[in-house]
């Protein structure tokens, strides 16, 4: 029998088949081995496969053999995990467009896939001041000697100083590469590329011999999100990548901070617009910073929590209830809708699109709602 984890290479194989595709063939067969074998009508029935995707899945499906094809893909790439495998990390999982193959090397630590092991981002422009520099230098140290694992890019800049400041401090760190894992990008960062391999990982979803490619870069900052509890920008001008990592961490539910700078700053431009926008602030007591980290909880403690069928509907904070009551449109009537889109969450309970990804995760970590495609959010 061939196993799951072969239909996830063999569905990543075919063109325009992509992770947001590959989430909602999962959700809606249940299976990647079932959806192999639907038949073009039943794939038809899944949202955006169009016509020309569902051709391209008919010819490109046709000449894949999912069981010689994962054990090429073994022989070539012998480290990567699937979303069909225990070891895949649990908060990318999380998220509406987890890869559906991640390549590692390095040390795998298993109680950070499972989310038992807190990870905070560290993301900023790639040509930091002095001031950027020294405060990234001093929160890694800070969270290294703190038991936190931190994530970052490996570009130039604040990426490069976050990891060596981490690594050098004793503690765990994990580049996420846009290009395969075995090229180094940039060259000068070969040593800390190393120096990663034997503290931590370097994961991407590029196969190996990827070459960096200007298109990737934005797209792996979703995963530097995804695997992260908090995102810290250090520093980031209006046009840093860094600001996308936050887009992100905001739609994915994570908590935003960013370091405060002048206003007349250029690299602090971004930071200074992710405050007005909600973010907190990164300020120079770090021991309330560090405990506000800490008091994330850990998915094995969110596990405590008892399911939906086994409780009667707890009582809320005013936020939450009223992010609860958006399921009911018209209280009077007790008209219920299953399935509400995100910005018509927003829009029924007046508060900011912020405040309600924060409210969401943690119903959905309560068992009450549950996360579709699309961002659209189901009551269960």
């Amino acid at each position: 029998m061939v196993e799951e984890s072969a239909y996830w290479v063999a569905w990543s194989q075919i063109s325009g088949i992509g992770p947001v595709l590959l989430r909602r063939l999962q959700q809606h067969f249940g299976t990647l081995a079932t959806a192999w074998n639907a038949t073009k009508v039943q794939l038809g029935e899944v949202e955006g496969f169009g016509f020309q995707t569902l051709e391209k899945v008919v010819q490109q499906r046709s000449r894949l053999h999912p069981e010689q094809l994962f054990t090429k893909h073994q022989q070539e790439n012998p480290h990567f995990w699937t979303p069909a495998d225990t070891d895949y990390p649990r908060l990318l999982l999380e998220t509406p467009s987890p890869p559906g193959i991640l390549y590692y090397r390095g040390e795998v630590e298993l109680q950070e896939n499972l989310g038992q092991k807190p990870l905070v981002g560290i993301v900023g422009t790639r040509r930091p001041s002095e001031y950027g520099i020294r405060w990234t230098r001093q929160i890694s140290t800070a969270l290294a000697k703190n038991g936190f694992t931190v994530v970052s890019g490996m570009a130039e800049g604040i990426d490069t100083e976050s990891h060596a400041a981490t690594i050098k401090a004793g503690g765990r760190t994990i580049a996420v590469l846009g290009t395969g894992v075995d090229v180094i990008y940039p060259q000068k960062n070969r040593d800390l590329y190393k120096q990663i391999l034997t503290a931590g990982l370097v994961v991407s979803e590029y196969p190996t011999k990827t070459p960096p490619d200007r298109t990737h870069f934005p797209r792996r900052n979703r995963i530097i999100a995804g695997m992260s509890r908090a995102i810290l920008v250090m520093e980031a001008p209006l046009k840093s990548g860094a600001l996308i990592t936050a887009t992100y961490a905001n739609e994915f539910g994570r908590d935003v901070y960013a370091l405060p700078g002048r206003v007349d700053d250029y690299p602090s431009q971004g930071c200074l617009k992710l405050l007005t926008q909600g973010a907190s602030w990164i300020l120079k007591e770090l021991d309330e910073l560090l405990t506000m980290l800490g008091a994330i909880p850990q998915i094995d403690e969110v596990e405590q929590f008892p399911t939906a069928q086994q409780l009667t509907l707890p009582t809320l904070s005013p936020e939450l209830q009223r992010v609860m009551d958006a399921f009911v449109l018209d209280v009077a009537e007790g008209i219920a809708f299953e399935i509400i889109p995100f910005d018509l969450i927003v829009q029924q309970t007046g508060m900011a699109a912020g405040s309600v990804s924060s409210a969401l995760l943690q119903l959905e970590l309560m068992g009450l709602l549950s996360q579709l495609p699309g961002m659209r959010y189901q009551k269960i």
